[in-house]
């Protein structure tokens, strides 16, 4: 059994991590930390944790204090803000922790493209270190490392349906499109106008539609994939979901290769992988398929009248696009099973 602590632990995807941890045959949840909800227990402020199985009801929120903190457990899952991350993963960093960081901190190769997208960081020296959590890219990074930048929900979805056209070489395009759709679990916890429920029943809108700040994280690893610079027009839509995100990737064909044969491709490029499903030709993912699960749905599409491909990828942002990656990333940082966890069914009503 590992000793783990989930710092920020009263945000959806800090709920989420409880969630999955509890039910997690190799960890026991030693420490919990809220600013906001300090000395209440973790069961009161969410009774569907509560019971004997998950064994959280002896748990408390803490003050995230990392000094105190590195005493009381060996992995870390950071599910905080940005710049609070990078404050204090080094002082959880001993000889024997591990971390997996839910923020954007560690996510960037480079501080100056931090530094671009959001403010000089306070660590770079670990931005050498930090591996992207991206199991199907980086799965031997992620086993060797002790720090881990867990991806964002929308590169998550974006970079799985684009890695294939551009490791492939079945597009040339130098940009590709990225339109996406977010249930609102997505925009946090915190009170916010746009977010509630008048404001967002019944309705659709686009927001940051030429400044989203996961837009450079898309660029970085698919320019990687690439081997060269690719830029993402990206454009993120608010939908009145709890949650589950829908993204499509729009690119020029280079071949005019059939449905069945591009399938075939996407198929043969995740086939070692447990939790990408491609979709048979013709059919849609959809969003409760993969709700509550760390399963990623594709479904692949050439158009020949435009000449283009079209891939559509579906997730549950709260799972695949947040706890249930970092789950599977301190699993493969810690030598197990990587689907150990996670093996549950979805939440499909």
């Amino acid at each position: 059994m590992i000793e783990a602590a989930v710092i920020g632990g009263s945000g959806y995807t800090g709920l989420e991590l409880l969630r999955l941890l509890a039910g997690h045959p190799e960890v026991e949840i030693t420490a919990v930390t809220s600013r906001q909800m300090i000395g209440q227990k973790v069961t009161d402020v969410f009774p569907a944790l509560g019971g004997r199985l998950g064994g959280l009801d002896r748990l408390v929120f803490e003050d995230p204090d990392p000094v105190h903190l590195a005493e009381k457990a060996e992995f870390f899952f950071t599910a905080v803000p940005h710049r609070t991350a990078m404050e204090i993963v080094p002082l959880l960093l001993n000889d024997r922790a591990k971390v997996v960081d839910l923020s954007a901190d560690f996510r960037f190769r480079r501080p100056e493209v931090y530094q671009e997208w959001y403010e000089p960081h306070l660590a770079p020296e670990l931005l050498a270190e930090a591996v992207y959590g991206l199991p199907e890219l980086y799965r031997e990074e992620i086993k060797k490392a002790r720090l881990v930048g867990n991806p964002g929900c929308y590169p998550t979805s974006v970079i799985l349906a684009a890695a294939p056209l551009l490791r492939l070489g079945l597009i040339e395009a130098d940009v590709i499109i990225a339109d996406a759709k977010s249930g609102v679990s997505g925009a946090g916890r915190g009170l916010n106008l746009t977010s509630q429920f008048c404001e967002i029943d019944d309705g659709l809108m686009a927001y940051k539609v030429t400044g989203h700040r996961h837009t450079p994280e898309m660029e970085q690893e698919l320019s990687l994939a690439a081997g060269r610079t690719v830029k993402v027009s990206f454009t993120p839509h608010l939908v009145p979901l709890s949650r589950g995100i829908l993204s499509t990737v729009y690119a020029p064909l280079k071949d005019g290769l059939e449905a069945k044969a591009l399938v075939e491709l996407f198929h043969d490029f995740y086939r070692d992988e447990l939790f990408i499903r491609i979709k048979k030709p013709g059919e849609l993912p959809h969003t409760l398929d993969v709700r509550g699960t760390n399963f990623c749905d594709l479904g692949v599409f050439p158009d020949k009248r435009t000449g283009q491909i079209k891939v559509v990828s579906v997730i549950d942002n709260l799972t695949r696009g947040a706890s249930g990656q970092a789950v599977c990333n301190m699993n493969l940082m810690l030598g197990w099973a990587e689907e150990t966890g996670l093996t549950g069914l979805g939440l499909r009503p």
